[in-house]
């Protein structure tokens, strides 16, 4: 990425890699250069290449030549970089009618179980407007229908908003490669025309609904060891992860978007945002069965709070390198506008191994004690009728132990201690 940007303000050149930017005479040169973009003009900032040059790389790539300053932390150091804002994007006739489709699903779905459905809400203040807002016992949901491209940041502070204002943000994609997966509870449906999508034929979430698996891992185990990712070889821990449905042994039913309308404003489906085992800043978000994030949550322990993530914001620090005003862009290796460290194709699931069961686990709830009350005579009428010895169980006066005693009258020994008891 690259150290530093032409200021169009000021017509002066930002140094990213020095403490005073270049400008000592600057002070609030940084918060400036770092406002979110809806705060400041979009081409405030332009790469250093295509100022000089009229023309950088980055723009062969369906990017802009105007960029804006992220944080990246490497190795525990926090930089200030300069990346590439992508084209803005109008959405096709094709893309309209989609988004219009799924908006009209969604209110329909809702409607049909007897929830509210508000399309383009707007809250009191009018800071959020959401696609359709449904409400339910567990509260509102803001269905997002997204079949434009939209940047991470952008699904971010919307979400932010959203849930500012009590709401939980859905977003529903038909790409598994939009900037909104993990960033934002979320749903990916099959890339079908808006004909399919308003039609009443089924409609099913194919990614962002998981369902808990927990298994000792053995050579017996139907699954193979995620951590020797072996037929043959098991590590004999405790693995506990999110599957999709199809994955799930045995196989779960894959949810349909109006269930999942219907189920997210309910409370049976919630949003969950599990953390890595291994890197608690890199996590998957999912939208999971309530009871499996009970069991989830019995399992890593009520102290555990997956829902919250370390913030990447450290101390800065200027390296004092040279200023480079080559357009770096194709030689990144993470997405612009994303602050958190790529995460690995199999933290999707959310991987948890144990080397232990938990102990908490083997805690039996105390159930109440069920007795049969019933009188001496009903005792005796039973065993007339089936023909068998009268059954009591009650305690020794020599022993405590459980006694017996057959028949409707006369003497009888405890079977345990000889003690005589009377019939």
């Amino acid at each position: 990425m690259a150290n530093g940007v032409f200021h169009t303000g000021y017509q002066i050149i930002v140094q990213l890699t020095r403490a005073d930017l270049g400008h000592p005479g600057r002070p609030g040169l940084l918060e400036e250069i770092t406002q979110p973009i809806g705060k400041r003009d979009r081409e405030l900032l332009q790469c250093l290449e295509h100022y000089k040059r009229g023309v950088c790389q980055a723009e062969e790539h369906d990017r802009s030549p105007w960029m804006a300053i992220r944080r990246r932390t490497i190795g525990g150091r926090t930089t200030l970089v300069a990346a590439h804002l992508p084209v803005r994007h109008t959405p096709t006739p094709e893309e309209s009618d989609k988004h219009k489709a799924m908006k009209e699903r969604i209110a329909r779905a809702a409607e049909r179980h007897g929830l509210s459905a508000e399309v383009e809400a707007r809250t009191q203040d009018g800071k959020v407007r959401t696609d359709v807002l449904v409400r339910g016992p567990a509260g509102r949901i803001g269905w997002e229908a997204q079949y434009s491209p939209i940047t991470a940041t952008t699904v971010q502070r919307r979400s932010q908003a959203a849930a500012d204002h009590g709401i939980t943000p859905l977003w529903v994609t038909n790409s598994d490669s939009a900037a909104l997966i993990d960033r934002a509870p979320w749903a990916m449906v099959d890339d079908v025309s808006w004909q399919r999508i308003v039609s009443r034929n089924v409609l099913l979430v194919r990614a962002g609904v998981r369902h808990l698996q927990r298994w000792k891992c053995s050579r017996y185990s139907e699954r193979r060891c995620p951590i020797t990712e072996s037929d043959f070889s098991a590590c004999g821990r405790l693995h506990v992860h999110w599957d999709l449905p199809a994955l799930c042994i045995p196989e779960k039913r894959h949810t349909e978007v109006d269930e999942l309308v219907t189920t997210s404003a309910d409370g049976e489906y919630v949003p969950m945002r599990i953390p890595s085992q291994d890197d608690p800043r890199n996590y998957a978000r999912m939208w999971v069965p309530a009871e499996d994030r009970d069991q989830w949550l019995d399992i890593i322990g009520p102290d555990d709070e997956p829902g919250t993530a370390p913030s990447d914001d450290g101390e800065l620090t200027f390296t004092e390198e040279p200023l480079d005003s080559t357009c770096r862009y194709g030689e990144e290796t993470m997405v612009f506008n994303d602050p958190r460290p790529r995460r690995a194709k199999a933290d999707a699931t959310g991987l948890h191994t144990f080397d232990e069961i938990p102990q908490r686990l083997f805690k039996i709830p105390r159930q109440r004690e069920q007795r049969l009350d019933i009188t001496p005579q009903q005792r005796h009428a039973t065993a007339a009728l089936y023909g068998c010895p009268v059954w009591n169980i009650g305690p020794c006066a020599g022993c405590a132990a459980p006694i017996h005693r057959y028949g409707p009258g006369g003497a009888h020994a405890c079977r345990t201690c000889r003690t005589r008891i009377s019939g």
